[in-house]
């Protein structure tokens, strides 16, 4: 935890802490303040030094008594806010990959910000010390691979407090929230109880045959085993016992239930006449996963992703034949997902005058090459990244907690009101700083757009969100207008750590701001209509672009929910729909890419929300 060009946490008394010879005095200097400590039967040590202002650098010297030559000596010591950013992948995600990455990284100058990113590590007990990980300074090469959430936050309220901020950067992509909570806390729940014992049956090799498992997984995806790609792409390759399958489509629909592994499609198109001998465009629509291209046996792309934002490809002439053509993809089919997107007009093939679809069948087969090995992701497992990349931070001094997760829990969204709180309550123990600020990111828009009312997972994970606010001391930034339908990974990071931030002003640093979009607080039925009453309204209801209100839905008696019209009085939304002549229940953004606009005028969107539990009740 302890570097150079670290941040310590001010206004508190600073803790540190390490190892040295049992029953030895311990002398630290921080800037002209001398603290001293014995080191215990085990030679732990721990000592606190007074309350600081922000203010810096400092230098941090330690030695044990009258060996001051030997002292360990920390340079460049800022004091200021330490924030312990954490979760999966969107608080990762890094400011290289988000949005107008160039710019961004072009104009980060800010040397009183400071990270410290926490290496991955899974580990079966708690670790005094984290894998890797050291502080540095904010500026244009180091911020690249910075959480973008995270920087974002920080230059927010390093601005506006004018003090240095310290970002802890604890996260890993794809992680439940199960995985960053303690044994003991976990071992309270018979929900988790459980899964926790089972834990007592790893051991490190477990770990280490996965990792190898893993080198060999990518492997196969990154590289075609047996010369697969030197001889399947080839017009003469005989594929008479293929399976044929209408294209676009995705895996989950072909009829053969779970597939994980790499699968081949191959194409015979005939070209019009005009075709032949020139240079061609082929478009390939969305693939979802890894592939590779071929044309009449040629590599024309090799593994690429469908975040990649070009799905189109030129075919030299060379390649072009008369009449017959033979398209082939290799493809990796992974968690759940693979094949080809529709819409079907999007995959075809042109000379720039006309086009010749690809749409239609194809054919497929899988296990062409060896199977991928099977991998645990033990990062998965609970509490394994609480031990190896929480535990060692405790108890070094934060200001708060800023958190993104919840995707990874989507299908279990009612033990989320539970699993979330848990986690809360957990750090809070352990770090001994009160009801330390927690807070937290609401799952963004993401998925198809339904067209209909339904039920959501996404949607009842926020609504677990949204009641988490229960919890004291707790904040939530609502991004349910900024997520991308087709990427988890919504680019606009900038947003996100821009609302985390106001809620930051408003819990932390006693802002007179609005922080929060309107948020549901009851509602009152009166003959057709449903009269919807928000808190957070700031200076007043207005909806984010120039149409009506949309996103409302609206049921009766019979559970069935329909579209609803809404228009806004005051601070209330009137809810009403000829469809229903006694409601009972409305819906707000209940979907996982709701169409909604309901926002105060301050800019800040409404929290989706329900009046109704028919489905939370069935569930219990």
């Amino acid at each position: 935890m302890f570097g150079d060009n670290m941040v310590l946490q001010r206004g508190i008394a600073i803790p540190v802490w390490g190892k040295a010879t049992p029953g030895t005095l311990i002398v630290a200097m921080l800037g002209k303040e001398t603290i001293k400590a014995k080191t215990d039967m085990e030679g732990k040590w721990m000592l606190h030094f007074t309350k600081f202002k922000a203010g810096g650098p400092y230098d941090l010297k330690i030695f044990e008594s009258g060996k001051p030559y030997s002292a360990i000596k920390l340079t460049g010591i800022l004091i200021g806010d330490v924030w312990l950013a954490s979760g999966q992948s969107n608080m990762e995600f890094q400011v290289q990959q988000a949005r107008d990455a160039p710019n961004e990284i072009g104009k980060a100058d800010f040397p009183q910000i400071r990270f410290l990113i926490v290496e991955h590590d899974i580990k079966l007990t708690p670790q005094s010390d984290f894998l890797a990980g050291k502080w540095k300074l904010c500026d244009t090469n180091n911020v690249k691979q910075f959480s973008a959430v995270a920087y974002y936050f920080a230059r927010k309220i390093h601005r506006e407090q004018n003090v240095p901020i310290g970002i802890i950067q604890s996260t890993w992509g794809g992680t439940p929230v199960q995985t960053w909570t303690s044994r003991e806390m976990l071992l309270t729940s018979p929900a988790t109880r459980a899964k926790i014992l089972a834990n007592d049956t790893l051991s490190q090799n477990d770990f280490a045959k996965d990792s190898l498992n893993m080198v060999r997984f990518w492997d196969i995806v990154y590289h075609p085993q047996g010369s697969a790609d030197k001889i399947v792409p080839l017009p003469e390759y005989d594929d008479s016992g293929w399976t044929a399958v209408e294209m676009p489509s995705m895996v989950k629909d072909f009829g053969i239930g779970k597939y994980e592994g790499m699968m081949w499609l191959r194409k015979k198109v005939v070209l019009p006449p005009s075709f032949a001998g020139k240079q061609l465009v082929l478009n390939i629509g969305r693939p979802e996963m890894n592939y590779s291209l071929y044309f009449n046996g040629a590599e024309i792309c090799k593994t690429i992703w469908n975040s990649n934002p070009k799905q189109f490809y030129t075919i030299p002439a060379s390649l072009v034949k008369n009449r017959e053509n033979t398209i082939c993809i290799r493809m990796a089919m992974l968690w759940g997902g693979g094949g080809l997107n529709p819409p079907a007009e999007n995959i075809y093939i042109t000379d720039n005058v006309a086009k010749v679809s690809l749409a239609g069948k194809w054919l497929y087969k899988k296990d062409v090459e060896p199977a991928l090995p099977q991998i645990r992701n033990y990062q998965n497992y609970s509490t394994l990244l609480f031990n190896g990349m929480i535990n060692p931070l405790i108890p070094f001094g934060v200001k708060g907690v800023i958190w993104y997760q919840g995707e990874a829990n989507d299908t279990e969204a009612y033990r989320y009101r539970e699993l979330f709180p848990m986690l809360i309550n957990d750090w809070r123990q352990r770090w001994h700083l009160g009801n330390l600020p927690f807070l937290y990111v609401q799952l963004a828009n993401f998925k198809k757009v339904d067209p209909l009312p339904s039920e959501s997972e996404w949607a009842e994970l926020r609504e677990a969100q949204t009641l988490t606010l229960s919890q004291p001391n707790t904040g939530m930034a609502c991004i349910i207008d900024v997520g991308d339908a087709n990427s988890i990974h919504p680019l606009n990071k900038q947003e996100v750590g821009r609302r985390l931030a106001l809620v930051a002003d408003k819990k932390v640093y006693d802002k007179n701001v609005i922080a929060s979009g309107p948020m549901y607080k009851n509602c009152a039925i009166k003959g057709k209509d449903i009269i919807i009453s928000f808190t957070d309204a700031g200076s007043g209801l207005a909806t984010s672009d120039i149409d009506s209100l949309k996103g409302f839905a609206i049921a009766g008696d019979d559970r069935k929910f329909y579209w609803a019209s809404a228009r806004i009085e005051g601070n209330k939304v009137i809810v009403s729909s000829d469809k229903v002549a006694v409601p009972v229940a409305v819906r707000y953004a209940w979907a996982d890419n709701p169409v909604c606009n309901l926002v105060n005028k301050e800019g800040l969107p409404a929290v989706p929300f329900r009046t109704d539990e028919w489905k939370g009740i069935t569930q219990k």
